[in-house]
C-alpha cells in the first residue's frame, strides 16, 4: 500500500493480466492510496472504512452488495470505458455512491477499429495474409475477391458517440448511412455525415451491405440479433460488433455464417471472452476476430485514467463529477 494520508481507492491488482495498467500506476499513486483487493480482503475490517472510491478497470474490480456493505466511506465507482452492464446502477445508488465513466476517452478508437473490423472483413485480410504468408502458396489465385466498400450502404445499431464517429469515418469512404437508434439525431447532425434515420429496425437489416452493432448492452438489447435478424440480412452482407458479445445469437450467428445467410463477421466481442478453444466460431475462415480491444490504444487508455482521477478527486471535493452517469 501506499501514502496513508491520500484518499483509499480500491483497484482490482496492480500487475498482471486481471490489474490495471502498470503505466499507470506510478501517476495513480500520486493522487491516491492504492489498496488491491487481495489486500482489502485480507484486512477488512482496518481497510473498509478508509476506501472513499472504486476503480474498475476492464471490469474489475466486481460491485456486489457483499463489497458495497464493506465501504461505508465510499463515495465513487469510477469505470474505465463506456460499458456500463457490469454494474448493478441500481444496486450502487442505493448506497447513496455515484457512478462516472470516460464515454469520450474510448469513442474515437472505438470507431476507428469499427472501420478496420468493416475493411478487413470486406476485404478479408486476415485470410489474405494467411495465403500470403503461406509456405504452401505458390501462385495468387486471381479469383479472390472482397466485398467492396466505397459506394456501399452502412447501417449503425447504435447512434451514439461511437456510432457518430463511425458515420464520420464512413463518410470519408463515400459510403451511404443509414441508422437506428431509439432516439433520432438531430437534422443537422444527421446532414452533417450523411445519415438517414430508420425507425424500423428491420428495415436497416435489409438494406444494408454492412451492419455495424455499437449499441450499449442493456435487458433491451440482450439479443438484439438473433435468427429473424439475420435471415432478414443480405446473403452478401457483413456484421461487425464494437459492442458487447450478448447483443448477438451466437448459436444463429454461426449457422448463419456456416450456412451462408449472410458473407461474414467481424466481431471484437463476444460471449464468453475469451471463447472456448474449441467454439466453432474459432475454426470459421468468414469471420474476424480481436479480442476486445475497441478502446487499446496508449493514448486512449490513459486519457481514461485521466479521466477517472479527475472524476474521483471531484467527488471527493464535493464538486461536479465529469461523466457522471446518472442514476435513475
Amino acid at each position: 500500500m501506499g501514502n496513508q494520508d491520500l484518499p483509499g481507492v480500491l483497484v482490482s491488482d496492480l500487475e498482471g493480466p486481471h490489474g490495471i495498467c502498470e503505466d499507470h500506476v506510478e501517476d495513480l499513486k500520486r493522487h491516491f492510496n492504492l489498496i488491491t483487493m487481495q489486500d482489502f480482503l485480507e484486512s477488512k475490517a482496518q481497510l473498509g472504512p478508509k476506501i472513499q472510491a472504486v476503480y474498475i478497470w476492464g471490469g474489475r474490480p466486481a460491485v456486489s452488495q457483499e463489497l458495497l456493505h464493506s465501504l461505508p466511506s465510499l463515495k465513487i465507482v469510477a469505470s474505465a470505458g463506456a460499458g456500463l452492464d457490469h454494474l448493478d446502477l441500481g444496486l450502487v445508488a442505493s448506497f447513496g455512491v455515484k457512478v462516472a465513466n470516460t464515454p469520450h476517452a474510448v469513442s474515437s478508437p472505438t470507431a476507428d477499429l469499427g472501420m478496420a473490423l468493416l475493411l478487413a472483413a470486406a476485404r478479408r485480410v486476415v485470410e489474405g495474409h494467411q495465403l500470403a504468408v503461406s509456405p504452401h502458396t505458390e501462385n495468387f489465385p486471381t479469383d479472390y475477391m472482397g466485398q467492396q466498400v466505397t459506394g456501399a450502404t452502412l447501417g449503425i445499431i447504435g447512434m451514439g458517440n461511437i456510432g457518430y464517429k463511425i458515420a464520420q469515418r464512413a463518410r470519408a469512404f463515400e459510403m451511404k448511412i443509414v441508422y437506428h437508434n431509439r432516439k433520432r439525431r438531430k437534422l443537422e447532425e444527421e446532414e452533417a455525415v450523411g445519415a438517414t434515420y430508420c425507425e424500423r429496425l428491420d428495415d436497416l437489416l435489409q438494406w444494408s451491405d454492412f451492419v455495424m452493432l455499437a449499441v450499449s448492452l442493456t435487458p433491451h438489447t440482450q439479443g438484439l440479433i438473433g435468427k429473424r435478424e439475420l435471415r432478414l440480412m443480405k446473403p452478401t452482407a457483413i456484421l461487425i460488433n464494437i459492442g458487447r458479445g450478448l447483443l448477438v445469437d451466437q448459436d444463429a450467428l454461426v449457422e448463419a455464417l456456416q450456412t451462408g445467410l449472410i458473407k461474414a463477421a467481424a466481431l471484437d466481442v463476444t460471449y464468453p471472452e475469451p471463447l472456448p478453444r474449441d467454439h466453432p466460431l474459432l475454426k470459421l475462415k468468414n469471420v474476424t476476430l480481436t479480442p476486445h480491444i475497441g478502446s487499446a490504444t496508449h493514448q486512449a487508455r490513459r486519457q481514461i485514467m485521466e479521466n477517472l482521477v479527475e472524476s474521483i478527486l471531484a467527488s471527493l471535493s464535493g464538486l461536479p463529477i465529469p461523466n457522471e452517469v446518472l442514476l435513475k
